[in-house]
């Protein structure tokens, strides 16, 4: 049977990085007693896979993988179970039950994910950047320059922005996520700061996940699910 479990990181555990984390919840799982399943051959492992991993110093509460498990067992006893073993920062919220095949592995289905940005004291972009948010947005392209590990290239990132609001706490964003179209919030806020005209410095934010999604659109359309909402419950 094929799991999916969603959990937050945040506090302290947000600088710790994607193998740790993996590695963490390799250990939790089996001290929780999950009858988790695991490859063949001559160096079995866990057979478990994460969704679009969080860059260092970002806070969440919507992160997940997926696992297999060889004995069934109801959500809300897999979550105490997994919450008994859980460091301060990190929680557990809820463990669904997934299709099985690739086309519902967590990975191969993350197509966007929702943000909340904030700013330190006094290093907000401009004193009126509330205002110029719309501006910022009604431009016809949004244009960057995007660093690889080979080169750097000028991108357009506005198809990829497909919401940013001023919001009570500061900005909301729901950017294109995934293998091919990922956008990161410090793209867009260093773009907005440029736009604004004040340098950038990314310890300026404080960035935060609320949500990844999978799209379940037809061509040229954009119908996204929550990774959780893709599952069911286990009684």
């Amino acid at each position: 049977m094929k799991v999916r479990v969603k959990f937050a990181k945040q506090g302290a555990m947000k600088f710790i990085g994607h193998l740790d984390i993996m590695r963490y919840f390799q250990k939790a799982v089996r001290r929780a007693g999950i009858d988790v399943a695991y490859s063949e051959g001559f160096s079995p492992h866990m057979i478990m896979s994460f969704a679009a991993p969080l860059g260092v110093g970002v806070t969440s509460t919507a992160e997940y993988f997926d696992m297999e498990i060889q004995t069934p067992m109801s959500s809300k006893e897999a979550v105490k179970r997994l919450n008994d073993t859980m460091a301060e920062g990190m929680e557990v919220l809820s463990f669904r039950k997934i299709p099985d095949g690739k086309a519902n592995a967590a990975m191969a289905l993350v197509a966007a994910a929702d943000y909340q940005v904030t700013f330190r004291e006094n290093m907000e972009p401009v004193g009126n950047w509330k205002e110029l948010v719309r501006t910022f947005m009604e431009q016809p392209e949004i244009r960057i320059v995007k660093k690889t590990k080979k080169n750097e290239k000028e991108v357009d990132i506005k198809p990829y922005i497909y919401d940013m609001h001023v919001s009570e706490e500061g900005i909301f964003l729901q950017l294109a996520a995934g293998s091919v179209k990922n956008t990161k919030p410090e793209l867009v806020l260093e773009a907005f700061y440029g736009f604004c005209k004040k340098p950038f410095d990314s310890f300026a934010l404080k960035i935060h996940r609320l949500e990844v999604y999978a799209d379940k659109g037809e061509e040229n359309t954009r119908h996204l699910i929550s990774l959780e909402n893709l599952g069911e419950e286990l009684e």
